[in-house]
């Protein structure tokens, strides 16, 4: 197969898209809008070159520059591209490598949307109670995927390079994700009852008690979008005081807000709990398709008894299996399993919902200038 790729319209990566079932939201021409501080270009895979050929696959690249050096850039594409990753990857990736170092790129950073590996929650939850097991390596997957390890054979052949920090996360994407199956393994879809009998006892009794309490989940409306979302914000900011991260602005979730929304009324959603007036917490779930993504999280140091996240949580799984999805994700977590980490309480909370660990082939690098390359790598790693 001979494919060619050239730039595409916004409208015209949409309407690929459309035909999908689901691709990461990094993937979406939406997600351009959100992170301006990077140049960004659809591309688009053809098997012909006719005026009326169709694309066979798309990309997202936000183009990270060179400091000092504007016409030198890493093109990344978080989670992509979006093309059949079954069958013989040079033909897609020589073609995009091409295009790309012929417009300035020094190198390219992908994140296949493959998994390769899979631990159910019960398998997590005794490797933590293990003192023998530190990572997740150390314990067998309840499942391999075969397309997954031909992915990763394939990208060492083609001389791409695995970024694999040891916590699972580093700069870009992270690997390791857990991730709440919504349908069965026949594809038919799990009731609300089957998705609460999986979640541990701790979270059935935390969910059950924050309406005990009078917690009140309610969605955010295009009429109060604005206060809603500066209220998440404050929120948002209080929780990263106390849990020690730097807060993004205001400002980027406005603009996430209305890229997304523009794109899809449905990718963008923002969720609030309250009790007794005080909001305690809020969050923002993003869908494509049939994928849900718990993508930010706040809650308030006070009333933390009424459990206001763990019903944040239930009425996002909710929403996602009444909007059809077959996935809940709630996005990364580390690899490591030592008790004494300090990721272990992210790792048990979210393990708590009966979902899966999922390890998926992580992010790839490929130099198009060496020499360029090693400058980047050497500065990002001195600055990191």
């Amino acid at each position: 197969m001979s494919l060619t790729v050239r730039p595409i319209t916004a409208d015209e990566h949409l309407a690929f898209l459309a035909g999908r079932p689901s691709v990461s939201f990094l993937q979406t021409p939406a997600w351009a809008g959100v992170k301006t501080e990077w140049r960004s270009e659809s591309l688009g895979w053809f098997e012909d070159d006719g005026p009326d050929a169709r694309p066979v696959g798309a990309a997202l690249v936000l183009h990270r520059p060179v400091p000092k050096v504007k016409r030198w850039t890493l093109a990344y594409l978080p989670e992509g591209p979006v093309i059949d990753w079954t069958g013989d990857l040079a033909s897609w990736l020589r073609p995009m490598a091409a295009y790309l170092k012929r417009n300035g790129a020094f190198g390219v950073r992908i994140g296949p949307p493959v998994p390769t590996a899979t631990w159910s929650a019960a398998q997590v939850k005794e490797g933590i109670a293990d003192d023998d097991v530190r990572r997740l390596s150390d314990l067998p997957p309840s499942h391999r995927d075969p397309a997954g390890a031909r992915v990763v054979s394939q990208l060492r052949d083609l001389g791409w390079r695995l970024q694999s920090p040891e916590d699972g996360f580093g700069a870009g994407q992270p690997q390791y994700t857990f991730e709440i199956p919504l349908v069965h393994d026949d594809g038919t879809p799990r009731t609300e009852d089957e998705v609460l009998k999986g979640m541990n006892q701790l979270w059935r009794r935390n969910i059950k008690k924050a309406a005990k309490e009078g917690v009140e989940v309610s969605v955010s409306s295009p009429a109060t979008a604005e206060e809603d979302l500066a209220a998440f914000h404050a929120l948002y900011v209080h929780t990263a005081e106390r849990d020690h991260f730097t807060p993004r602005p205001l400002s980027y979730f406005r603009t996430m807000m209305a890229a997304m929304t523009a794109e899809d009324a449905g990718r963008f959603t923002l969720f609030l709990a309250r009790h007794e007036g005080d909001l305690v917490a809020a969050t923002i779930l993003v869908r494509v398709g049939a994928h849900a993504w718990y993508s930010y999280g706040a809650s308030s140091t006070e009333k933390r008894e009424v459990r206001g996240s763990n019903a944040l949580q239930w009425a996002m799984i909710q929403h996602s299996l009444q909007a059809g999805a077959t996935v809940y994700d709630l996005r990364g977590i580390t690899p490591t399993l030592s008790s004494d980490d300090s990721h272990v309480g992210l790792i048990q909370f979210k393990v708590g919902t009966g979902g899966q660990a999922v390890e998926y082939a992580g992010e790839w690098d490929l130099p198009l200038n060496p020499v360029v390359y090693k400058a980047f790598d050497l500065y990002m790693k001195r600055r990191g």
